[in-house]
């Protein structure tokens, strides 16, 4: 039944029946998380980097309604075009998408739903999703976080975006029991900047490491998946101040324009990047090829 529904793409089919790494990738940062064309050029940029370091990229998506683990650059080049007409895919979105066969692109937590069910074990994505700042109130919390507790996938990521509340995302992780390992660093980073002034759970400084605390975890029948967060190159990081600055005033503006919901993300990245005179879309291309690269070896030490 499930292959009515899912299609691989012959590389990715081809790496998985072999036992060669591959590496997931969602499509959100395509359609919803840059403009054109730089999404496309990134996204390829992206596939290049893992298949560099010795793995099979596999970018996820909803096209016409078929879950693909693998899109064509044809089928990037779509998304990218499309932008944010694609319907930005939850959880919740799934049955709707495929059963009208739509488009959708992945957030972090499809992407690991659709891995999981093609067999892939690692995923490399810019940041995860997490407690909004003021959640008390607008009860804002990322289905990320709940798919992280139940779906065995690995993420690698440069921490959860720093226009979250990390501290409540932190303990939000704790109690779905979650491990945060920060590699080569005992700090969280926050997404643009390398330092947030939160612990991780672990520290970790190899691929071999990460790679045998999964398969552990795997082994054991824990459900759920590990958040690995490794900092943006030190090159690239930007200064906390101006980061912090300009989310401030991002968050502001989407609380007078009254945006909420799945569309809270975008508009604040956005308005950052303007903010920002476009840096923060150079270090969020940075950060995203850097978690390819980790992920890749990864992926690698555990074919190994």
């Amino acid at each position: 039944m499930l292959n009515h529904y899912l299609s691989l793409s012959p590389e990715v089919a081809d790496a998985l029946r072999d036992g060669r790494p591959v590496v997931a990738l969602e499509s959100t940062i395509i359609s919803h998380g840059m403009p054109y064309p730089q999404n496309v050029e990134t996204a390829l940029r992206v596939e290049q980097t893992i298949r560099d370091h010795g793995a099979v990229p596999a970018t996820i998506a909803i096209i016409g309604g078929r879950l693909k683990a693998g899109c064509t650059p044809e089928e990037i080049e779509h998304l990218g075009k499309k932008g944010a007409e694609v319907t930005k895919a939850s959880r919740r979105d799934l049955p709707v998408l495929v059963a009208r066969g739509m488009d959708g692109a992945t957030t972090v937590t499809t992407t690991m739903i659709i891995a999981a069910m093609a067999g892939i074990r690692v995923f490399a994505t810019g940041g995860i999703g997490g407690v909004h700042r003021g959640a008390q109130h607008s009860f804002d919390i990322s289905a990320d976080l709940e798919e992280l507790a139940k779906t065995p996938v690995m993420v690698i990521c440069a921490g959860a975006k720093s226009i979250l509340d990390l501290g409540l995302t932190l303990e939000y992780l704790e109690t779905k029991g979650v491990p945060v390992i920060g590699y080569g660093t005992d700090e969280l980073p926050a997404f643009y900047t390398r330092h947030s002034g939160f612990g991780v759970d672990y520290r970790m400084d190899t691929p071999e490491e990460l790679a045998h605390a999964f398969h552990a975890k795997l082994a054991m029948g824990l459900q759920g998946g590990m958040l690995v967060t490794n900092p943006i190159p030190e090159a690239y990081s930007m200064p906390a101040d101006i980061i912090n600055f300009a989310i401030d005033h991002a968050l502001q503006e989407a609380e007078e324009k009254g945006v909420h919901g799945k569309e809270c993300t975008p508009f604040l990245l956005a308005r950052v990047k303007d903010l920002t005179g476009g840096d923060s879309l150079a270090a969020n291309i940075e950060l995203v090829l850097n978690n390819a690269r980790l992920a890749a070896r990864v992926a690698a030490a555990m074919c190994d």
